[in-house]
């Protein structure tokens, strides 16, 4: 555990985490990390109640919080950011790219826990993945490739630092995400908290060039820094030491 310096995908009370700043902060240091990434929420991360920051210019008010809890905490390094949603086939995300820019870290993923802004959206994002790939499977291979192909322009479209567990609860063409993955200079995750991500994602996408990244995806306080499942597969598919960003320490596009 000594060579991972940081947990990049943490949540906290801003969206449906269940600590705050201090906390998860408090935790990471106590792993003996030496950097965390705060990444709530997108703005349309929704189920009965709102799971996401209020609007996508909350994100600079907590970016504003992390630059004052910096100088509190000099032994680990805070990084603002978000875990944007794609909400749709031509790849947008939930948080403007103004937003986007002020940023450490840019993280984006597909949910199916969104407020679909679009009827078409509500139908392919969501109802397909939902229940037309479980009771259908004729319509499978449409879903996948709707799916693979909203990632991959969203991928394209935006300067992404990494992709919040791929293939979470959808499907999707690992190999074709990661090779765009690998020519935009955008990580996959290794993502500690899903045990569906097994290691045939991980497999596929080694094919490619594509670098990754081992985060918790913590949504307690406690949870930060636990990424054992994860390292886990790293060992077991000797995955080198110069893929995996969380050793040298993070250094996106946003950082």
């Amino acid at each position: 555990m000594n060579k991972i310096k940081g947990d990049y995908h943490t949540h906290s009370e801003y969206s449906h985490g269940k600590g705050d700043l201090v906390a998860n902060i408090e935790s990471a240091i106590n792993k003996g990390l030496t950097e965390i990434g705060i990444t709530d929420h997108g703005p349309q991360t929704f189920n009965f109640v709102r799971l996401g920051v209020k609007d996508a210019e909350e994100l600079i008010e907590i970016k504003e919080r992390i630059e004052v809890l910096n100088k509190l905490y000099p032994e680990i390094r805070i990084l603002a950011g978000t875990e944007a949603n794609i909400i749709n086939e031509e790849g947008d995300l939930d948080v403007p790219d103004y937003i986007l820019e002020e940023l450490d870290i840019v993280a984006a993923g597909m949910h199916l826990l969104i407020l679909p802004q679009s009827i078409e959206t509500a139908l392919r994002l969501v109802f397909d993945n939902r229940f037309m790939y479980r009771f259908f499977p004729g319509k499978r291979a449409r879903i996948r490739e709707w799916n693979t192909r909203a990632v991959i322009n969203a991928v394209k479209r935006h300067q992404i630092d990494f992709i919040t567990h791929p293939g979470y609860k959808l499907d999707i063409d690992t190999f074709k995400l990661a090779r765009i993955c690998a020519q935009e200079g955008t990580c996959l995750e290794i993502n500690a908290r899903h045990g569906r991500l097994t290691e045939g994602f991980v497999r596929a996408a080694m094919e490619t060039d594509v670098r990754f990244v081992i985060n918790s995806d913590a949504h307690l306080p406690a949870s930060v820094g636990k990424l054992e499942p994860a390292l886990k597969i790293v060992k077991d598919l000797g995955i080198s030491d110069d893929r995996i960003i969380n050793y040298q320490g993070f250094t996106g596009r946003h950082s």
